[in-house]
């Protein structure tokens, strides 16, 4: 999510001591990665992000949690082969405690002239084992940015394929959803790198950083 989006939101007015910008923050919106990308191969997405706060009409955003669209998972089920899942609760070190979903499904083997790619009980249990720990050690190594940044180009998912090769082979082994269950208490100053700015600490001023690193996309809440 390397690129700024822009969306209308309804909200509101200001009236007497209630503020707008209260309405908003909190709010949890969902959009399509291909949006945010501009890559329509990634259309199968969609992207949770949750409005943290209000600076003038940009809303600054943080991931939120992420799924695949049932077009998607419907498209990759077949016959005659076993479908694998596995989730399991991880903690980042920034403090983040998410559930990762993965899913997976056995493929046909070199060569193999059996019509039928089913696994027995015991590899779909060693192979969901395998899923767990690698989500959990992907997951528990680095911070929640590091986290998001393996979700699109599936490096998870193809640390499970290589773990699993000598159990049963797979295929299309993704990390199909990543629900936020607990936040962290919000650093503002964090929050505002995050998006390319921030924040002086003598004034408490915001300013904007020329770094055109840009990890969430910028919302444009229109009045």
């Amino acid at each position: 999510m390397t690129s700024k989006h822009l969306l209308s939101l309804r909200f509101e007015m200001s009236q007497g001591l209630k503020n707008a910008n209260d309405s908003l923050k909190g709010r949890v919106i969902e959009l399509s990665l291909a949006d945010l990308n501009n890559d329509q191969e990634q259309s199968f997405r969609k992207i949770k992000l949750r409005i943290e706060d209000v600076s003038g009409k940009n809303c600054l955003t943080s991931f939120f949690g992420m799924d695949f669209t049932t077009d998607k998972l419907r498209s990759i089920v077949r016959k005659w082969q076993t479908l694998i899942e596995a989730s399991v609760d991880v903690r980042t070190t920034d403090g983040y405690v998410l559930r990762l979903f993965s899913i997976g499904f056995t493929k046909r083997a070199i060569n193999q002239v059996k019509k039928t790619t089913y696994a027995q009980s015991s590899q779909i249990r060693e192979i969901r084992a395998k899923m767990v720990e690698i989500m959990r050690r992907e997951a528990e190594g680095g911070d929640l940015k590091e986290l998001v940044q393996k979700f699109v180009p599936e490096s998870i998912g193809r640390e499970i394929e290589k773990a699993s090769r000598n159990i049963f082979p797979l295929h299309n082994v993704y990390i199909r959803k990543a629900k936020i269950i607990r936040v962290p208490k919000m650093d503002m100053s964090k929050l505002l790198e995050q998006h390319g700015e921030a924040m002086d600490s003598a004034t408490g001023a915001t300013v904007i950083k020329s770094t055109g690193d840009f990890v969430e996309p910028e919302i444009l809440a229109s009045v």
